[in-house]
């Protein structure tokens, strides 16, 4: 069983908590290989079609690096699929909702920025402070903000390392939705439910889409690129369910297949 964070199934959403309060949930070298096998059991799962992540208690999403578990010996080791096990996972075929309730700072950050949407309560605080104690953000946050939102306004926090509060990302976009404070699981689990509505193969075609499109210049290139996942989707069950329960005005029973 994991030590440090935990892994909650709710029919087809697995619920992810990092689970180190009294580190602010900080990351070491045990959690980021105890999240890398999570995340590759949910990826592997046939019924499992959405991921939540949150950090325990109401005070910090992940405040990022442990450094004191740094400074006290212990190892830099993490898995290949990065910090938290998320940031170099670029294979993602499934849908993943960060609900940050507190701080997300570095490495908590950029756990963040590689979900797919964010919902961040009013109290979550943003910042690659990395430069400040003589760091950067390399686990993908340099990537990643400059992509989500304006390039100066990226900047602006990049090389300062500022604070940005919850309605402020919200403002450039990197937020999804705020709620009040100790709502973000909730609503976090809001939008979960209406990803399930959705056919899983048609959202996993959809991710693909964007994510490998995204590595074209131009809309004409990445709409003919070649998508695997667009391919399985028109050949599974799912393809011919929605538009027959469309067609008998019921709800569609989709079987992930």
């Amino acid at each position: 069983m994991p030590e440090f964070c935990k892994a909650e199934r709710d029919g087809h959403v697995l619920i992810v908590t990092i689970d180190r309060p009294e580190r602010m949930n900080a990351l070491h070298s045990p959690a980021h290989y105890e999240l890398s096998e999570i995340f590759d059991n949910f990826e592997n799962d046939p019924e499992l079609w959405v991921a939540i992540l949150t950090g325990a208690g109401d005070r910090a999403f992940s405040a990022g690096n442990d450094l004191k578990w740094q400074a006290e010996g212990g190892t830099r080791a993490r898995p290949a699929t990065g910090f938290g096990g998320i940031t170099f996972r670029y294979d993602r075929s499934k849908p993943l909702i960060a609900a940050v309730n507190g701080i997300a700072m570095g490495g908590g950050f950029e756990l963040a920025l590689a979900a797919d949407i964010i919902i961040a309560a009013e109290n979550a605080i943003f910042a690659l402070p990395e430069p400040l104690v003589g760091l950067a953000a390399l686990a993908g946050g340099l990537h990643r903000l400059p992509r989500q939102i304006p390039m100066k306004q990226a900047m602006g926090m990049i090389l300062t390392g500022r604070r940005v509060p919850a309605k402020e990302g919200y403002q450039l976009g990197f937020v999804t939705e705020v709620v009040p404070e100790g709502q973000a699981l909730t609503a976090a689990k809001r939008w979960a439910g209406d990803i399930l509505k959705c056919s899983p193969l048609s959202i996993r075609a959809s991710i693909e889409v964007v994510r490998e499109g995204m590595k074209h210049a131009s809309v004409e290139d990445a709409v003919n690129a070649q998508y695997y996942a667009v391919d399985a989707m028109r050949e599974s069950e799912d393809f011919i369910e929605g538009p027959k329960a469309f067609a008998e005005k019921r709800k569609p029973a989709w079987k992930g297949r």
